[in-house]
């Protein structure tokens, strides 16, 4: 089928002009339901179409070795230090993740280069007429070109970000040479299932038959899920922070932090450029994983190790994980968009010496805005705001849910008005934090 359909794609371009780019992304983001966008309504309960899709492209998923990363939250970094450390080792690699916050292209890169824009353009041109009849959804042709893409240009590995959930992810028809679960927390009930432990059986979907399973960090109340299913699918199971231990957390400069661990009866340390408190909880996945690659073919040295890490956003153009925006005002971004991600964040927060604390804030409405807010702090001077995307909850509904829980502040229909606004009342020494969505992030950095 691959080569019929390669030979009519060749016939076809000897006298045919591509779509431009921003045609190609206008097309992308208005006929097909984009999660990210409008929510519950996109989603896909099945891998039907991602089936189709991967036929028609010859299973490019098989043309590359993989290492597939899920989890609520710490699963885009994890996978970000992961494509860092194994370029850094001379590998070829692929990265797929979601969402972008600026530019589409941003989910698909090769040893941190976005795809070009060409490739978009001409992977919509040529395959229209199929996508057409197929009607994929978005995240289902994103990763349909990933795939392709990593395919044609022989990646010696990719590292794959499940979008939501797992078992039923467009990205769950990989066979990985590893599976990494980072953590189990309340995000996308809605989909997933209503506790912690039907939360946690959908994340385990990823786990394969006679393939290592990484678990970041051990939640007694999920762990046996984990267990159960990689006993039932011989998958070796290693729940990462059982075996490395954080011993101590530093801050080296205003972008490296350093890790001081132990393993067993030995005691190592390592620098990182991801400033996030919080990075505490991937790390163990990830220096686990290295030694799990290892064991299993690759060659990844101990220097490769350190500098992947000192260098992930350099290699790999990861943002917005308490990321520095400004130091006059000092104003710091985060990605953090759940219960548990909002906790994080505040723990950073408090971590940050500041005077007043100036909160610009926004969330999509199928989050739980409550139990996020109710941990917010009510000494802060609030911004509230909404993303311009569709699933952004109202400004001012924000604004009244929030005043219920004690948060004072007014309120802006855009993210540049209010972050201008916090700016405008910062004095020296407070501290601007933008976030409560991705979506709100995205429209700073």
């Amino acid at each position: 089928m691959r080569k019929v359909l390669n030979n009519k794609i060749i016939n076809i371009a000897s006298n045919f002009i591509p779509m431009e780019y921003p045609e190609a992304l206008q097309y992308i983001y208005s006929q097909l339901p984009m999660f990210h966008r409008i929510g519950k309504a996109a989603y896909k309960s099945d891998l039907g179409n991602t089936l189709i899709l991967d036929d028609y492209f010859g299973q490019p998923h098989k043309k590359f070795k993989t290492i597939h990363v899920g989890g609520t939250n710490g699963k885009g970094s994890t996978s970000h230090m992961l494509a860092s450390i194994l370029q850094q080792a001379g590998y070829r690699v692929g990265l797929y993740t979601s969402p972008h916050l600026r530019d589409f292209r941003e989910r698909i890169r090769i040893n941190g280069q976005m795809i070009p824009k060409d490739e978009v353009s001409s992977f919509v041109s040529l395959h229209k007429e199929f996508l057409d009849r197929v009607k994929p959804s978005f995240f289902e042709m994103s990763v349909a070109m990933a795939f392709d893409y990593f395919a044609r240009m022989q990646v010696d590995i990719a590292v794959i970000e499940v979008g939501l959930g797992g078992r039923l992810d467009s990205t769950n028809i990989v066979n990985p040479v590893l599976s990494i679960i980072t953590n189990i927390g309340w995000d996308h009930t809605d989909l997933l299932g209503g506790t912690l432990q039907k939360i946690a059986a959908e994340k385990a979907g990823i786990i394969k038959p006679n393939t290592p399973v990484i678990i970041s960090q051990y939640q007694a109340e999920v762990a046996e899920i984990f267990q159960t299913k990689a006993r039932e699918s011989r998958a070796p199971i290693i729940f990462a922070d059982q075996q490395v231990n954080i011993l101590e957390q530093s801050i080296v400069s205003n972008n490296l932090q350093q890790f001081k661990y132990a393993k067993g009866s030995l005691e190592f340390s390592i620098e990182l450029d991801l400033m996030g408190n919080y990075q505490r909880y991937n790390l163990p996945g990830v220096l686990k994983s290295i030694e799990v690659l290892n064991d299993n073919g690759f060659s990844i040295k101990e220097t490769d190790l350190a500098e992947g890490l000192k260098r992930v956003q350099e290699l790999t153009g990861l943002m917005g994980r308490w990321q520095k925006l400004s130091d006059n005002p000092l104003i710091y971004c985060d990605t953090g968009h759940n219960v548990d991600g909002i906790r994080l964040v505040v723990e950073q927060i408090n971590r940050t010496p500041h005077n007043q604390l100036h909160m610009v804030i926004g969330a999509v409405a199928d989050k739980d805005i409550t139990g996020m807010l109710s941990l917010l702090p009510q000494n802060a001077i609030y911004y509230f705001t909404q993303a311009s995307i569709p699933r952004a909850l109202n400004h001012s509904e924000l604004q009244k849910q929030a005043f219920t829980l004690g948060l004072k502040g007014d309120a802006f229909p855009t993210v540049a008005e209010a972050l201008t606004a916090a700016k405008l009342a910062a004095k020296p020494n407070d501290l601007i934090f933008v976030g409560g969505s991705t979506f709100v992030v995205a429209e700073v950095v």
